[in-house]
């Protein structure tokens, strides 16, 4: 069924955006405080919203895997998601979305931090980048065969093959929009460029340690409440969190075992969020790969007791069967996927030999560490865990150094997560295998477009992946913690945009000023 071509525009005020709240208010009170020493938002942007995320950004270039929380303070997304999966307009205003093309309308009132003028040659600079270049997030950029410029505001995306999701796909920190001048000569690497409402302040940072920004006298949108921002990469959660009681940081993430540290401090508080959902996947799994035997797969799944890890891990707050939670678009209720049986596990081992190295990062290791050691109950299986420093742990862990891995699934479509780990093109799938099987399904699935038997057959995909194929299994829903020193900032809460680990609402977030 052929869609039908008009122009898209919603006109909503982009504060409302950023008041859009999907999560629950943790113990420490409501998600956005007042303080009885302010009188509220400030009427001037003034002083120094001072963050910390714990790892510092390798790479501020587009479609880099990097903390949301870093990149959201320079970078801005084309459109916006709001309630109930509502596409929202921002740097582009008005959408008409074909089976195999999606045209976008342009603001004309925005420049980039360097003068660079945002335009349809910007957008495409930006999403052949991603393309081309690859990346955590140049999966589903696969499917966009070209970009045609229409005239200076107006850009056509051309399919190779439908993608009915895509436009949600670029609400996502997958295409940030960076300056193209600076995608050109390769300073984006090092130094982010973009059109949000604050500008980084090379002087002032310290690569590694500190990232410092200033305010944007030329933003195109609603103002903000902070003249300045200053992110840091503290990795020690004991000093992120003395740093916090000492009133040198404004917000934190806050790690579970320092938590205790805060209970009862009157001007501290917290939320906790859905923030991330993770998995293990098997990277090796083409014919004859460490993992290319399904029932190598099926077995070592079948040892993971996730409920046990529930336990061990508070801050784990579900642990399904499968990706997509119930009431999500690839929710398949018949996948039955891999609950704990070691009975199970041996008949399906069929005593052949496993030997894997599981690389972890600090912030996974719990989670590897308790999954090696359930992986290891199965005679002939011998799987170790490689400690790396967060920089190598990003930059090699799904590279096909490892047989496997545990990392970040953001993915809020079922198109993006085949299109991210599976398919034969997807990044994260160094061994480029994908059965006939999945391919054919898929290929059913993205030719059905938005029709209504596309949702059918994207959960056919997904029961593929987990129940036939064992590509992914051990599923894991993470919560975050995030605290905030209610003596110097007000009105923090989480961000719009679901599962995004180290990120609020910036724009929501004011200095508290004594009366």
């Amino acid at each position: 069924m052929a869609l039908e071509k008009r122009w898209m525009k919603v006109v909503v005020p982009l504060v409302v955006v950023g008041a859009m709240l999907a999560g629950c208010s943790g113990g420490g009170g409501e998600a956005a405080p007042t303080s009885s020493a302010t009188s509220g938002p400030p009427s001037e942007p003034t002083g120094t919203l001072r963050i910390n995320w714990g790892s510092a950004p390798s790479t501020w270039a587009p479609g880099a895997r990097i903390e949301p929380g870093y990149y959201y303070v320079p970078y801005e997304s084309l459109v916006l998601l709001g309630e109930n999966n509502e596409i929202l307009p921002n740097l582009a205003t008005e959408w008409v979305e074909e089976p195999m093309a999606l045209t976008l309308k342009l603001r004309d009132d925005v420049t980039f931090h360097d003068g660079t003028p945002f335009n349809a040659e910007a957008v495409k600079a930006n999403l052949e980048y991603v393309r081309d270049n690859p990346g955590a997030y140049s999966g589903p950029l696969q499917a966009v065969a070209s970009i045609d410029i229409v005239d200076e505001y107006t850009a056509k995306i051309n399919f190779k093959f439908p993608a009915p999701t895509f436009l949600t796909m670029l609400t996502r920190n997958n295409v940030l929009i960076a300056s193209p001048t600076a995608i050109a000569d390769g300073t984006i690497l090092k130094e982010p460029v973009g059109t949000g409402p604050w500008k980084y302040d090379a002087a002032n940072s310290v690569d590694g340690n500190k990232y410092a920004f200033t305010l944007n006298e030329d933003y195109w949108g609603d103002p903000v409440y902070f003249e300045n921002v200053e992110l840091y990469a503290i990795a020690d959660d004991t000093s992120a969190v003395a740093a916090l009681l000492g009133d040198e940081l404004d917000v934190t993430d806050i790690e579970n075992d320092q938590f205790a540290r805060l209970e009862g401090v009157e001007n501290i508080d917290w939320y906790d969020y859905n923030a991330v959902r993770n998995n293990v996947v098997f990277f090796d799994r083409a014919p004859g790969g460490v993992f290319g035997d399904v029932d190598v797969r099926k077995a070592i799944c079948s040892t993971l007791d996730t409920e046990a890890y529930q336990q061990f891990d508070p801050m784990t707050l579900e642990v399904p069967q499968q990706h997509f939670l119930e009431g999500e678009v690839g929710y398949n209720p018949d996948i039955v996927g891999y609950p704990a049986d070691l009975d199970k596990a041996e008949e399906l081992l069929g005593g052949a030999s496993v030997e894997a190295t599981f690389p972890a990062a600090p912030f996974l290791k719990g989670q590897i560490e308790f999954y090696a050691d359930q992986m290891n109950q199965l005679d002939g299986v011998n799987v170790t865990v490689q400690d790396l420093a967060v920089p190598d742990f990003q930059s090699t862990w799904n590279t096909g150094k490892y047989a496997l891995g545990i990392g970040q699934n953001p993915e809020i479509t079922p198109f993006d997560w085949y299109s991210s780990w599976f398919a034969s093109t997807a990044r994260q799938n160094p061994s480029k295998y994908e059965s006939p099987e999945l391919k054919a399904a898929a290929d059913a699935a993205k030719a059905a477009g938005s029709t209504e038997e596309a949702a059918g057959l994207w959960e056919e995909v997904m029961k593929i992946i987990i129940d036939d194929e064992a590509l992914a299994c051990g599923f894991a829903v993470g919560g975050q913690r995030i605290g905030w020193n209610t003596d110097t900032v007000a009105g923090v809460q989480e961000s719009s945009q679901p599962y995004m680990i180290n990120l609020i609402d910036y724009r929501s977030v004011y200095p508290v000023v004594s009366e």
